[in-house]
């Protein structure tokens, strides 16, 4: 029952964590869109198939909220931008089963320990349109040799760490950036920001969930523990 949500659970962070970021209008509740595209080594291309192609985000402040289905199982991730504590609920209707996984910036920081670190941001003068947004173009590069670009439009302010949390010297919002987690490269694209209410968000375990760690639910095989 178990077997798929191993993976699904992974697939579900990393969506949300890639997407943990000035401006002329200030946004502080609504729900964010990103396409996501994947460039995958031949040891992740397994995990192809679990990672979706959107990734939508509900904020109020500074807590998110994600929300993913994998199989029979419901994955949500709530994560403060601010402190980098996170919640992570599981629910398997079908198995009477509601698992909850609490992260903390420890955790965050373990995850992203063996990350490319970004640096070396450049505004390069080049503009365009990016949905309704005038965005312009940066270029950076990582301590591991690569080299990237990115689009950030300074029309919208989103909560800090929202969006591209890696790049928090640039001066706008990024709205089309290439990023890593856990080793897998992604690059996002803002498909629509709508500003809306949303939450409040908690990251407080609901009554029902049986609290375990990220490890126990890693170890999880077919329909055991």
């Amino acid at each position: 029952m178990l077997k798929s949500i191993k993976t699904g659970v992974l697939a579900a962070i990393l969506v949300s964590t890639a997407i943990f970021a000035h401006a002329q209008k200030k946004i502080t509740e609504g729900t964010v869109t990103f396409g996501v595209e994947y460039s995958l080594t031949p040891e992740q291309e397994p995990m192809a198939a679990m990672l979706p192609t959107e990734s939508k985000i509900k904020f109020n402040g500074n807590i998110s909220r994600m929300e993913m289905q994998q199989g029979p199982a419901t994955i949500t991730v709530f994560a403060n931008v601010a402190d980098l504590t996170s919640l992570v609920l599981i629910d398997v209707p079908v198995a009477q089963m509601q698992f909850a996984v609490k992260g903390t910036k420890a955790d965050y920081d373990k995850e992203k320990a063996n990350d490319p670190k970004f640096s070396e941001f450049k505004a390069t003068g080049e503009k365009k349109k990016i949905l309704d947004y005038n965005a312009e173009k940066y270029t950076y590069k990582d301590d591991k040799g690569g080299t990237y670009e990115l689009w950030a439009t300074t029309d919208i302010e989103l909560p800090a760490g929202l969006v591209g949390r890696d790049f928090k010297d640039i001066k706008g919002t990024p709205i089309k950036f290439t990023t890593f987690n856990r080793g897998v490269k992604s690059t996002a694209t803002l498909k629509s920001l709508v500003e809306e209410k949303a939450g409040p968000f908690t990251l407080d375990v609901p009554k029902g969930y049986e609290v375990k760690t990220m490890e126990e639910i890693m170890a999880m095989q077919g329909g055991g523990q």
